[in-house]
């Protein structure tokens, strides 16, 4: 016998019809077990996949592939601006952003989990603002990139779970989809920065841009080319370490649901993410 995936109802308008979205990365192309398929359009063409809407301790949860169902989409491939376009029309206010990363650190070895308060743009040709019309020009602030609210759900997740962690440190996203070179990766960890991806930019700056209260939770895969001699890495170890700790990350992820704050509590917004965009005119209507 045959099964069919379900059509997804299509949303063209903005539908609250989750509060807290959760972007799947490498490996990561599912959240929900039954849930209803919503498929939203963007001024910035289709997302990387149908969102998908469920329930998770009592509060409604936005999931979306980040690279779509197959890892059809490589780094520098990613439609981010129609990724969060897409849960903001669906009422998302809070994100979370897992995502598979090297260490640039031995101490932050493979199953870490890494909840960074910092980010460093090294990519390049991808589009970086939602604000790119004719019109008002739109500056955000981004000294600080990632929701401390958020950030402290995820730590206290992850201390509550007993699993290795480290709080704070600095992401540095390359453009890929190739790995380091061992110089690069040198010269990252002579910066003193925690770890690297391919995916942390544009998504955080995007979020930001819209108001979102955005926390990447970086999961450690390797040790990055250059970090203790190490031999460097493929893609197949990337997965192969990613796959035998995606049961943990999304534990501490339906764990960390229920510690964001609430919609309606007027602390949520106390960490400024919601409030860039005031008193700035805009160029182009939000969801």
């Amino acid at each position: 016998m045959t099964t069919t995936t379900p059509t997804a109802r299509r949303v063209t308008g903005s539908e609250p019809l989750a509060e807290i979205g959760l972007i799947g990365g490498s490996g990561f192309y599912e959240f929900f077990t039954d849930a209803e398929r919503v498929s939203v359009a963007t001024p910035f063409g289709e997302p990387s996949d149908d969102v998908v809407v469920g329930e998770v301790d009592g509060r409604r949860v936005a999931f979306l592939a980040r690279h779509g169902q197959g890892h059809r989409f490589p780094p520098h491939r990613v439609n981010y601006r129609a990724n969060l376009w897409a849960l903001r029309a669906l009422g998302v206010r809070q994100v979370l952003a897992p995502c598979a990363v090297g260490s640039l650190r031995p101490e932050l070895g493979p199953g870490t989990l890494v909840v960074p308060d910092q980010v460093v743009d090294r990519t390049w040709g991808r589009a970086h603002t939602v604000y790119d019309e004719p019109g008002p020009v739109v500056h955000v602030p981004f000294a600080d990139p990632y929701c401390p609210r958020g950030r402290a759900a995820v730590v206290g997740a992850a201390e509550e779970a007993g699993l290795p962690h480290a709080a704070d440190g600095t992401l540095v996203v390359v453009n890929g989809p190739r790995f380091s070179s061992r110089a690069e990766s040198r010269w990252h960890q002579a910066a003193g920065w925690s770890v690297v991806g391919m995916t942390g930019m544009p998504e955080a700056s995007v979020a930001r841009e819209l108001a979102l209260c955005f926390t990447t939770v970086a999961l450690v895969t390797d040790l990055d080319a250059g970090v203790e001699g190490d031999a460097g890495v493929t893609h197949a170890e990337v997965m192969e370490v990613f796959a035998a700790n995606i049961e943990r990350l999304k534990a501490v992820l339906r764990a960390t649901v229920p510690r964001l704050p609430e919609a309606e509590d007027d602390a949520a917004a106390t960490c400024g993410c919601r409030r860039v965009l005031d008193g700035l005119t805009l160029p182009v209507d939000l969801p």
